[in-house]
């Protein structure tokens, strides 16, 4: 008789769970300090307000190249990636010549990255020129911040041969910077980035400007770039505006998400957009109409549908 009882309490136990029962869904955010993070964050606590049956666990990692890789691994369900890399993975170029890395499709472009390049103020470093021989942070190892830097510095006649370059993540560069252990970083992410104006705390910095001669080479190489203005005053103590480039951000999603799952998770970026530029200090002005734009892969079908409802076409790519 014991034993019929505990295994109708185990059938009950069951029944009772089994309609609650989550799914989890793992964000790959890249490392504290840039954009990724704090949107990750943002997004999925308020996402977790539609959907109440999803575990969330944001996972800080190396960035753009690595979010790739979790994805076609499976070990990670949405990640952000930037439009650059993203292409190279999917379609097997550039420096993932090696083979194609699948297993994702797109849900949104969500906003220009800015390649930022930061020294301090009292140094006598003022152009990209003087950073002839010096220690220069390039980003983390497979992150889309190393990818930029390694191409800035060859268009603008800096190999690595050069440069003394090191890959540090944005923390522990700002850190050494502020310390005089390195003389600039690269950083490529969303404006105003969080590690740039905190290290203003610490120390004056400077940004330096990609000079024309050489955003016209790199525009012209590689599709993917853009001009950008970061404005005057987006810093401490900037009060000028600096000529850079800048790379579209891209959130994607695994194909082993249910097409119902990604529509509503669309529907819920869209909902939010506004709720998520009040939780960050990026500048999120993103419609559905501009979020299909600038996307080379294919779109998740749960996306796909949610653009269909709203009436936007989506651009042509191979699959």
């Amino acid at each position: 008789m014991k034993k019929v009882i505990s295994i109708l309490t185990c059938l009950c136990l069951l029944m009772t769970t089994g309609c609650s029962r989550q799914e989890t869904i793992r964000f790959g955010a890249a490392g504290v300090g840039g954009m990724y993070y704090p949107f990750a964050n943002a997004f999925t606590e308020l996402a977790s307000k539609d959907e109440t049956g999803i575990n969330w666990k944001v996972k800080s990692t190396a960035g753009s190249a690595a979010n790739l890789r979790l994805l076609s691994d499976n070990y990670i369900e949405l990640g952000i990636a930037q439009a650059d890399l993203i292409e190279d993975a999917y379609y097997g170029k550039g420096s993932f010549h090696s083979g194609k890395y699948r297993g994702y499709k797109a849900v949104a472009s969500l906003y220009p990255e800015a390649c930022q390049i930061v020294v301090r103020k009292d140094s006598d470093i003022t152009s990209l020129d003087d950073l002839e021989g010096k220690n220069v942070s390039v980003g983390e190892e497979e992150s889309g911040t190393e990818r930029n830097a390694t191409q800035i510095l060859e268009m603008c006649g800096l190999p690595d041969n050069l440069v003394n370059t090191k890959n540090l993540d944005y923390t522990d560069a700002a850190d050494q910077l502020a310390e005089k252990k390195i003389d600039a970083f690269f950083c490529t992410a969303g404006i105003c980035t969080t590690v740039i104006e905190e290290l203003t705390k610490e120390c004056d910095i400077r940004l330096l400007e990609i000079p024309e001669s050489c955003r016209q080479k790199l525009k012209k190489a590689y599709s993917f770039y853009d001009d950008y203005v970061i404005p005057a005053g987006t810093y401490s103590g900037q009060t000028e505006d600096i000529q850079t480039i800048s790379v579209q951000s891209v959130l994607l999603a695994s194909s082993t998400l249910s097409e119902k799952t990604v529509q509503k998770l669309t529907a819920s970026l869209f909902k939010h957009i506004k709720d998520i530029q009040y939780s960050i200090s990026i500048n999120l002005q993103l419609t559905p109409q501009e979020a299909v734009k600038g996307i080379t892969i294919p779109f998740h079908p749960g996306a796909e549908t949610y653009y269909k409802l709203e009436g936007v076409e989506l651009p042509e790519v191979e699959s």
